[in-house]
């Protein structure tokens, strides 16, 4: 709907101020549409592929040239621009595909599970990628079965189960509807009890164990209690030993709102 290839069955969608629909062009050339499945053409060498759409934008001479070599550097096939296409491998299409996005500098670049099927080096060059690409400004729209990567590059996430939005916000907002606590995890020895005592008192902490080696302290936000915690810890006779923060997750949050885990 938003790439103006469904309409909508209710509201309207707008994208920098340009309202979209099936039966428009106008405002489509602020948008960049990666598919899953793979829109390139592979008879022909990556740097064609790139000349080919960008002409297909309006662009041309000099400017197309420049824009090519500076996509090829963002997505890594520099050194294969001239190879044809169909000799890359899966994840290379997938980059290739992502380059063809991004040649007409976007303003919203949506990505449809752009690293399904993809080895764990291009996967990790895919988000990488990503990060870059919205640390300069650029929206995106991310679509992906992997927790994990939303996680890692989403400020925003909406949980979609059925067609539905079962529930929309930062990981932080989403997190806190499961009722889920950050973990701090303190390996340590000398004088446990009375260092759990210490933390139990702490603001910011809900509840403080300990057992053979380890004290456990369960808060809304381990990050900022973090250095205060230490300190109290070993002003109350632990002696630390190593320190592990465990979050509550957004696979977490999906099981809880769905009912079902994430892929079945």
């Amino acid at each position: 709907m938003i790439a103006g290839l469904l309409e909508p069955d209710g509201g309207e969608v707008h994208v920098d101020g340009t309202r979209i629909t099936t039966r428009t062009t106008a405002g489509k050339g602020n948008i960049g549409l990666v598919p899953q499945e793979l829109a390139i053409y592979p008879d022909l060498t990556a740097t064609e592929n790139l000349r080919f759409f960008g002409k297909l934008y309006g662009e041309g001479g000099s400017e197309l040239e420049k824009r090519v070599d500076e996509v090829l550097g963002v997505i890594g096939l520099t050194d294969r621009r001239d190879d044809l296409v169909k000799e890359y491998s899966g994840g290379m299409k997938r980059r290739l595909n992502i380059g063809i996005g991004l040649l007409h500098r976007p303003r919203l670049l949506i990505l449809d599970e752009p690293t399904v099927g993809v080895d764990p080096q291009s996967r990790n060059a895919i988000l990488e990628s990503v990060e870059s690409l919205s640390a300069e400004g650029m929206a995106v729209l991310y679509t992906t079965h992997y927790m994990e990567e939303a996680e890692r590059l989403c400020d925003r996430v909406a949980i979609i189960d059925e067609g539905t939005i079962k529930a929309e916000g930062t990981r932080r907002e989403l997190v806190s509807m499961v009722g889920e606590k950050d973990r701090v995890c303190v390996t340590a020895g000398g004088d446990l009890a009375a260092a759990t005592e210490a933390a139990s008192f702490m603001e910011g902490v809900a509840e403080a164990f300990h057992t053979d080696g380890r004290i456990d302290v369960l808060t809304e936000d381990a990050s900022a209690i973090l250095p205060e915690l230490l300190a109290r810890l070993g002003s109350a006779g632990a002696a630390i030993q190593g320190v592990e923060m465990v979050e509550p997750n957004l696979e977490a949050v999906f099981l809880h709102l769905t009912g079902k885990a994430l892929r079945d």
